[in-house]
């Protein structure tokens, strides 16, 4: 008895996948991928889903990519969800991971995979990691039960809202440093079960508004008096990228004074760490004691794409500024791990 294939959605946004070689170097080309992904065989027959072909226009280069984007991006998602058993995304490494933590964020109640993939090396090359990352991510896609927004790329898949960009030059380009991978494709694909997060359902689209929002890596010598000019009330939220477990320098009073106006001003100041693993955890040395007084939240091991994609998701609901607070400390969606369980 022949199994139906499955059916999934392929959204091209554009990225390097996608380019191809011109007398300017690599370059966005408008239906290449659905002319030749039409034209393979190993594409139109099982063990494959059958797919559909969205492509933007024009193709974004993702070190562009903005809020609407993202919004554009969840909604065609969401008008579309009834029909598919999966989705698969063309999207540029260089701000994937972003995009993947936003999807993550503004689908809520999502119930079907959504796998973000791409490549180091262009589709149109004959020896490059394009091929084998679209067609994992489509079967992983179409035939397994992970409910959740993924990234996808050298033989992991890992949570969304986790994953980071590594490398620009190797094909292990993505990583996620403190949680295991939810899925490995090598002979077999294994999915690690007890890793996947489940929402209940139905889904909804959870739009972002354009908030200001910064990110600031602290680094030895900051003069943090340099900062106090954007701590206006447009400014929504700060990311501090701390040293360590949330420690920053005090040589003076100038910090005090920056974190002093950011509460004035109601800027909600997260603090994450710039270590690749581990996590912040404030008041756990002298160093980050002025943070914990001025009322800073604690990151955890959330990477930075994931608190700059989560404070837009709470800014954007309109929820008083304690609810902002307390979400954000609080795992909603695999995004972050509370000292002694997650």
């Amino acid at each position: 008895m022949t199994r139906e294939r499955k059916k999934i959605c392929l959204i091209n946004t554009g990225g390097t996948i996608g380019m191809m070689a011109t007398s300017y170097g690599y370059a966005p080309a408008a239906g290449y991928m659905e002319k030749t992904l039409s034209e393979a065989e190993d594409f139109q027959h099982a063990p494959l889903p059958t797919y559909d072909f969205l492509e933007y226009d024009p193709l974004l280069d993702s070190s562009n990519v903005t809020v609407s984007d993202w919004n554009k991006l969840g909604r065609d998602v969401a008008d579309r969800y009834e029909e598919y058993d999966g989705f698969v995304i063309l999207h540029g490494t260089d701000t994937m991971a972003y995009t993947a933590s936003a999807l993550s964020f503004m689908l809520e109640g999502l119930g079907k995979p959504v796998i973000l993939t791409g490549s180091q090396i262009p589709f149109v090359e004959v020896r490059s990691d394009a091929r084998q990352n679209l067609i994992t991510a489509m079967m992983l896609a179409a035939d397994y039960d992970i409910p959740e927004v993924c990234t996808y790329f050298g033989g992991k898949l890992m949570r969304g809202n986790r994953s980071i960009k590594i490398s620009s030059d190797t094909l292990i380009a993505f990583d996620s440093p403190n949680l295991d991978p939810l899925a490995e494709a090598g002979v077999r694909i294994a999915v690690h079960e007890h890793l996947l997060r489940r929402q209940e359902g139905p889904l909804r689209f959870a739009p972002f508004r354009e908030e200001q929002i910064a990110v600031l890596k602290i680094f030895p010598g900051i003069q943090y008096e340099i900062f106090e000019n954007i701590m206006t009330e447009k400014l929504k939220g700060i990311v501090l990228e701390a040293f360590g477990s949330g420690n920053i320098p005090q040589n003076d009073d100038s910090m005090v004074r920056m974190l002093d106006k950011a509460r004035e001003t109601g800027t909600h100041i997260v603090v994450c760490t710039q270590c690749l693993k581990g996590a912040a955890q404030l008041g756990q040395y002298e160093t980050s004691r002025a943070l914990v007084q001025a009322g800073a939240l604690c990151g955890y091991d959330m990477t930075s794409e994931a608190a700059v994609t989560k404070l837009f998701y709470l800014l954007s609901k309109d929820l008083a500024p304690e609810e902002v607070r307390r979400l954000m400390e609080i795992d909603l969606r695999g995004e972050l791990s509370l000292p002694g369980g997650n």
